[in-house]
């Protein structure tokens, strides 16, 4: 699939080479902060050594007062607890950092979460019912909650108080819940919009324990779980997030909890530096794995878990949904791709919208994000569940998914998401005119240069530049993450020096010996993954143009610097 290389706008030449002066670090370096509109020495002081006294008063929270008022007041009149999450790594992560932080708090506490199949995303009437049925009388619900405005209402009607810890994008009304903490509702100065929901939850314990008089040290512990929820759930690595991401790797590296180790040594990456990659390849997926396929509860039975063989025990079968996940999605994407290569309508469309009634609902997420490969496009997949057809839908760079599908919302019982992700439901007899109504929607909203993939490149490269000291300090700009990505170079003119060749099973990708007459000497291993096919058009010594990002290999105990080229341009 052809894409378009999109160089980002350089930083002012000035600044550049003032803050190159001042931190003594090679131009592109300089270059690469200010891009990041890091200016200053004190601005990139702060970047590459994040403090944990950077992170905001939780205070500053709108609503945080109210809540850790009527948690104490829980607390003092012995009331039970009841923790509530959604079934993703952000809900089963936010809901173990809270259960584990107010067991000691509460004689009576424990956690729910909603089955994805029987009562779907967010506050259900079933949990409602069970927190009133079983004496809870405060529910802290996490990484959900701020569109539940008729369910706040039922669940006061049940005598139930709600503490609402959300991240998403609100809607017209606020529910009327004891307290709302969510940095995006109106009206709430917090300085940091982008936290995760297990992030929220973070600032309500953070709250709780600075109203006890008791050390910040009390809480890193449970920054495992944050670090876990800000790469999993894609939110910008930046501010506030990128301190708690980078002591959050610290802590999982040196001592995760015995929940996480023991899904780390499933992900066969006990013996290397967990990344935040590690987290969204390899740790994330095996915690939404059990929401999936069974039940979001057993992600907190296993991060919870004290015992290693429990630990064990649990993570094996997590392990066992994340292989049967794997199959599912595998064939559900490949039926979805003969639907629309077998109809010349869906073919040619600007958007995807498909549905089977037999899907399964846990993995299509991931099936609309493989059609993105194929068919790069804003894809929504919808299954039947409960009577209606309810789906995920994704997006491509700079489409703004949420708004299309408000433009659709007369079509739809309800919806939810961000710009680029986004969950939706509606009758059955709905799903043909909503996906005409999509198509004119994206159609209306989409320019052409939107449906070509972009690889965004920081700046040029010469090869010469590519040096020891250089990378050293590329590596602090990690953790790398949405808003700060792996720095993407580009170079004009390389070449292979004759031992590059295809590899894998089925020689898909391409393992190269890179030179360049900047630095005509010195050879420059590379990989390029799924670009097989392009190996005729650069051997024999011809000339091309690469983008790439910069990694470390370590092969037999030595390391070298290798170049991952994310896309190829011959003449």
């Amino acid at each position: 699939m052809r894409k378009n290389w999109v160089i980002k706008k350089q930083g002012d030449p000035k600044e550049i080479l003032c803050l190159q002066e001042v931190m003594g670090v090679e131009y592109p370096i300089a270059n690469l902060l200010v891009q990041r509109d890091i200016k200053t020495f004190e601005q990139a002081q702060a970047f590459f050594h994040p403090q944990l006294d950077h992170l905001h008063d939780p205070y500053l929270m709108k609503g945080m007062g109210e809540a850790v008022d009527r948690i104490d007041k829980s607390i003092q009149s012995g009331e039970k607890l009841l923790v509530y999450g959604d079934y993703d790594v952000d809900g089963t992560t936010a809901v173990a950092l809270i259960y584990s932080y107010f067991r000691t708090y509460f004689k009576e506490i424990d956690y729910y979460i909603p089955d994805r199949y029987n009562e779907g995303y967010g506050i259900s009437l079933k949990g409602i019912d069970y927190a009133a049925q079983n004496g809870f009388r405060l529910v802290i619900a996490l990484d959900c909650g701020i569109k539940a405005c008729e369910k706040i209402e039922y669940a006061k009607s049940k005598g139930v108080d709600f503490i609402i810890c959300d991240h998403h994008n609100p809607g017209c009304k606020i529910p009327d819940a004891v307290a709302v903490l969510d940095p995006k509702q109106p009206g709430c100065n917090y300085p940091y919009k982008d936290l995760s929901g297990c992030g929220v939850g973070f600032k309500l314990v953070q709250a709780f324990n600075n109203r006890k008089g008791l050390p910040f040290a009390d809480l890193t512990k449970y920054l495992d779980l944050v670090a876990v929820s800000i790469a999993s759930d894609i939110v910008p690595i930046t501010g506030e997030n990128r301190v708690l991401t980078f002591y959050g790797l610290i802590k999982i590296n040196e001592d995760p909890s015995t929940g996480l180790l023991a899904i780390i040594k499933l992900s066969g990456i006990q013996n290397k530096a967990v990344t935040v990659e590690d987290i969204v390849f390899r740790i994330g997926p095996r915690i939404n794995a059990a929401g999936r396929m069974e039940s979001g509860k057993k992600s907190v039975d296993l991060i919870i878990s004290a015992d290693e063989k429990s630990a064990q025990l649990i993570g094996d079968k997590i392990n066992i949904f994340n292989t049967t996940r794997r199959d599912v999605d595998s064939t559900i994407t490949q039926e979805a791709l003969t639907m629309i290569q077998m109809d010349e309508n869906l073919k040619y469309r600007k958007s995807t919208v498909l549905f089977n009634p037999k899907w399964h609902k846990g993995v299509i997420g991931i099936v609309a994000s493989r059609l993105l490969d194929y068919y790069y496009r804003p894809t929504i997949i919808l299954t039947k569940s409960n009577g209606f057809a309810t789906g995920s839908a994704r997006s491509v760079n700079g489409f703004d998914l949420y708004q299309a599908i408000e433009e659709c919302s007369d079509l739809l019982e309800n919806f939810g998401g961000h710009k680029y992700a986004a969950g939706l439901t509606m009758k059955l007899n709905n799903v043909n005119a909503f996906q005409d109504k999509f198509e004119k929607v994206v159609n209306e909203m989409i320019s052409p240069d939107q449906l070509i993939p972009v690889v965004e490149i920081d700046a040029e490269l010469q090869f010469d530049q590519i040096t020891e000291k250089f990378y050293s300090v590329l590596k602090q700009f990690q953790p790398f993450g949405p808003e700060n990505m792996a720095p993407v170079f580009f170079t004009e003119s390389v070449s292979d020096n004759g031992d590059g060749k295809p590899v894998g099973v089925n020689a898909e990708h391409l393992k190269l010996s890179l030179v360049h007459e900047s630095d005509p000497y010195k050879i420059y291993p590379a990989i390029a993954f799924q670009q097989g096919k392009i190996y005729p058009a650069i051997k024999d010594g011809l000339g091309f143009d690469i983008c790439y990002s910069l990694e470390e290999n370590i092969f037999r105990g030595e390391s070298m610097i290798q170049l991952n080229i994310k896309d190829i341009k011959t003449d």
